[in-house]
């Protein structure tokens, strides 16, 4: 693939989402890390359901490792290999009390050294924690870097190697998650969205999806996801919804502000009447 061409792919992926994040929920490093760990071998969504539960019990390495093993099981079920992560995020949690005071390293070679920490998830964590321009390959972007033509390797280190070598350095930053969302909403291993693709065009798969008349009204699975991402972020500002005050609750069908039905709900009543 010619050096225009990748340009022109990260262009279109930046156009349509100029600030890409994780779809795992997380409020410090060290909860993106526990995060990134217990979504080896499961989904995201899978993930998020064991951390919602807990977070709120145990945020920090010296809370979960108070848990102990057996302790920590109960909280993360939902996630594949839960035994054996178990394991490895205890003693992850150990050694950053013991070596590193709680913190997470910023090198390399530290990170790699934690139970249950690879390649992957190092990558991940020096690009989104010390701004580092590290591409971390998952299943998601092997795919989309070998079928596009983008990055093409044998192994998830030659497509990581190609990706960094060959990616412009104003994308590289952002690379992870602009393929990572490409690859799990759009380029799908099994009937990719080609007819709906914005890279179509530049795409080198030569067995593309035909095209179907799309659903009128109906956004993408990939911009739903987009959207999704900037609502998870307007939550967590503060004045937000999520944010009000006891006593305030937005419900389905209006604001109640009172503690009394809704707004929309005395109107229908009023109807009745």
């Amino acid at each position: 693939m010619h050096a225009a061409t990748r340009t022109a792919i990260y262009r279109r992926l930046r156009a349509a989402n100029p600030a890409p994040t994780t779809e795992l929920e997380h409020h410090s490093p060290f909860e993106l890390l526990v995060a990134v760990m217990l979504s080896a071998h499961t989904t995201d969504k899978s993930v998020n359901a064991a951390t919602r539960i807990l977070f709120p019990v145990a945020n920090t390495p010296e809370a979960i490792l108070a848990l102990g093993v057996e302790g920590l099981k109960p909280y993360i079920r939902s996630v594949g290999l839960y035994n054996t992560k178990s394991q490895n995020l205890i003693g992850l949690c150990r050694q950053l009390v013991e070596r590193h005071g709680g913190r997470l390293p910023g090198d390399r070679a530290s990170l790699e050294a934690l139970p249950g920490v690879g390649r992957k998830t190092a990558n991940i964590i020096l690009n989104m924690v010390f701004g580092q321009t590290e591409i971390a390959v998952d299943t998601h972007i092997f795919r989309v870097a070998n079928r596009t033509g983008l990055a093409p390797g044998k192994t998830p280190r030659e497509v990581e190697d190609s990706l960094v070598a060959n990616t412009p350095p104003e994308f590289r930053k952002d690379a992870h998650h602009w393929l990572i969302l490409h690859g799990r909403y759009v380029c799908t291993a099994r009937k990719p969205a080609c007819p709906t693709c914005i890279i179509r065009d530049l795409c080198e798969y030569r067995h593309k999806t035909p095209a179907k008349k799309p659903p009128r009204g109906k956004p993408g699975r990939l911009a739903r996801a987009i959207r999704g991402q900037r609502g998870a972020r307007a939550r967590n500002m503060p004045g937000s919804s999520a944010n009000r005050a006891p006593g305030r609750r937005a419900t389905a069908r209006g604001l109640d502000v009172s503690g009394g039905p809704s707004v929309s709900g005395r109107a229908r009543s009023l109807r009745r009447k």
